[in-house]
């Protein structure tokens, strides 16, 4: 297989072209097909294992982050056997490694070369376009491409089936079009600069219009976090910032189901957060951590022990007492927050490896490497906030169409960020 010119990067081997093919095949597969994307991600790693071994070197496990992961990762194993034994939940845990050794291949491997970094930030840039493409489609005419109508609580699914654009959105927005907006805003010709001001507002404009209450609050939140690191972006935000409250204002005219649940009941449920469905989920997974602070729960903790009697009381710290605990509302396949998953799963210790995995990953990404694209770099660095941000509700850190988005931006953005 030949590889086309632009993504030619001087080591035309055939690991390297096989390799450059997953990766640029992984964003769609993560949209649209969670086992294709769950394999190439194995398939990713493995092969950059094998480049390893052959010849491209095992400087990369020197790397201060790299012994956090591997410290952390066998923790999680540790911990799971201890808990659960031989079975499921510790196969489960064993191959999350596929994530870490995503990120490493990213950063050592498939994501060097500039030209490469550019044109996977256009395949970003293609899945949002098609995401918010498609929500328009779908609130104009009714239905997507594929034939699925509005969901019936009123959000906005785009090209899925089911409730998932808002999140999926979130996940490539900020490195799909945030450069685009930069680079308007930095050219001299007036037209570039309102181009610029007009795509981030309609962007943000499109995520109101999904109706999905946290990726709208963690859009906010990138577009804030974009302000604060980028001084002439600021004119962009706020712009952005005004599309989302005019968007918000049109949509009781444009989809009254999406106006209720985005606002009227999410100001609702934030007066009596706590003994909402939300609330009672957080109060039952800081509850098995109080429980459970050294070892945890094993992997998966959650989902297998959330209807024990014993993780059926209050929490004090938020003012909630065991009568207002109720069974079935904060039982669910996992936490909805990436932290609480780890420190339910794994304890504290497991807890306190990720947190420093993380501010690794921050303190490592926060400067761009010469000769890369600043404004692609400056825009994951607010992806990066964005995705591990702990006060948020979140689909599972270890299911891949979830925290494969993060661990692979991660990868992405400390490529950018590598110094020889």
């Amino acid at each position: 297989m030949k590889l086309p010119q632009f993504l030619r990067t001087g080591a035309d081997s055939p690991l390297d072209r096989i390799g450059l093919v997953c990766l640029l095949a992984l964003p769609p597969a993560l949209l649209h097909g969670r086992g294709i994307a769950d394999m190439l991600i194995s398939l990713l790693g493995l092969l950059f294992l094998l480049r390893s071994a052959l010849g491209g070197g095992w400087g990369w496990v020197r790397q201060p982050w790299v012994a956090v992961a591997a410290a952390w990762f066998g923790w999680m194993v540790l911990t799971t056997w201890l808990v659960d034994g031989p079975g499921k939940p510790l196969g489960q845990a064993a191959v999350v490694v596929r994530l870490l050794l995503l990120v490493a291949a990213c950063q050592n491997w498939l994501l060097l070369a500039p030209r490469t970094q550019r044109w996977f930030g256009f395949v970003f840039a293609a899945c949002a376009a098609w995401i918010a493409i498609e929500c328009w489609h779908q609130l104009l005419l009714g239905r997507n491409l594929l034939g699925y109508g509005i969901a019936p609580d009123g959000i906005i699914t785009g090209p899925f089936g089911k409730e998932r654009a808002g999140q999926f959105y979130l996940d490539v927005i900020f490195p799909g079009v945030l450069p685009f907006v930069l680079r308007g805003m930095d050219s001299t010709r007036p037209r570039d600069r309102v181009a610029g001001l007009a795509l981030l507002a309609l962007a943000a404009a499109s995520m109101v219009l999904i109706g999905q209450r946290m990726p709208v609050l963690l859009l906010l939140l990138g577009l804030c976090v974009t302000g604060l690191l980028v001084r002439r972006l600021r004119l962009a935000v706020a712009a952005a910032l005004l599309a989302c409250v005019l968007m918000a204002a049109l949509l009781p005219l444009l989809s009254p189901l999406t106006f209720e649940r985005l606002v009227i009941n999410f100001l609702a449920q934030m007066r009596h957060f706590w003994v909402s469905d939300y609330g009672q989920i957080y109060v039952r997974a800081l509850g098995m951590t109080g429980d459970n602070l050294w070892l945890g729960l094993g992997y998966d903790g959650f989902r297998n022990h959330c209807l024990d009697p014993a993780t059926l009381h209050g929490l004090a710290m938020v003012d909630v007492t065991d009568a207002e605990v109720k069974a079935a509302e904060g039982c669910n396949i996992h936490p909805h927050n990436h932290w609480l998953e780890v420190s339910t799963s794994f304890g504290l210790p497991g807890l306190g490896l990720f947190v420093l995995l993380v501010g690794l990953w921050l303190r490592g990404i926060r400067r761009p490497a010469p000769g890369v694209d600043t404004a692609l770099h400056t825009s994951l660095v607010v992806a990066f906030v964005v995705l591990f941000w702990p006060i948020a509700a979140r689909s599972s850190l270890f299911v891949v169409d979830s925290g494969g988005w993060a661990f692979l931006t991660a990868g992405w953005a400390l490529a950018m960020s590598r110094r020889a």
